[in-house]
């Protein structure tokens, strides 16, 4: 944990006034230091307020998750009690839109009988804070040890960035695309008809995208 809080004081430095070279000034609002505190606060809520409590407090009202279809999120939690022993989790790299709008995490997560990998997308509040908009953990048979830092990365703020265009999806896949306010991240995730799932995000690099995340298949 204080390794975790470390990084995170580092990148808080690395968005301060100064940090952002000759890129626009909206660059200053990302703050992948806040998406790192949100998502330790969720996971240390978790274990103090219970797990599915926790997923409700800290989901925007229009939250998403994969159940293992693609479902509204407070209804899915509405009413859910909360596990016994709940899960734990480690934020492992997180990726954020140059405006700071959106943002997207990846980590690992570790249950009673099974881990795996995890993605989270963020979307910024009124107040600054950040919120999951949807959230996805698949059961892995292995995992990677975890770095020794969490890997941070910001979108350049080279204007530029317009909606990439996709590909349909296969018919009875449920698909769906998002990106940041700025356009310099973007995801689409989806969903099988067969539960499986695919979550991949694309960051600017000033000219064109690069993938930063793909998980499942």
């Amino acid at each position: 944990m204080n390794r975790l809080i470390l990084v995170a004081a580092l990148l808080a430095a690395s968005c301060a006034p100064g940090a952002a070279g000759n890129g626009p000034r909206f660059r200053l609002s990302a703050n992948p230091s806040e998406v790192i505190a949100a998502e330790l606060g969720f996971a240390q809520r978790v274990q103090t307020k219970g797990q599915w409590t926790a997923f409700r407090d800290t989901a925007a009202p229009d939250a998403e998750l994969f159940a293992p279809q693609r479902v509204k999120a407070a209804e899915w939690l509405k009413g859910r009690a909360d596990p016994v022993v709940p899960v734990t989790w480690q934020p492992l790299a997180v990726w954020s839109s140059c405006d700071g709008s959106y943002a997207v995490t990846r980590g690992a997560w570790q249950g009673p009988a099974s881990s795996g990998d995890f993605a989270t997308i963020w979307q910024r509040q009124s107040d600054g804070g950040y919120k999951w908009v949807l959230d996805m953990s698949l059961v892995q048979t292995s995992n990677s040890p975890p770095p020794e830092m969490v890997a941070a990365k910001i979108a350049d703020c080279a204007h530029g960035a317009t909606i990439v265009p996709w590909s349909p999806p296969p018919t009875g896949t449920d698909a769906q695309q998002g990106f940041s306010d700025d356009r310099t991240l973007q995801w689409s995730s989806s969903v099988a008809a067969s539960g499986e799932r695919l979550i991949t995000a694309l960051i600017w690099n000033g000219t064109s995208f690069d993938e930063a995340l793909r998980i499942g298949g």
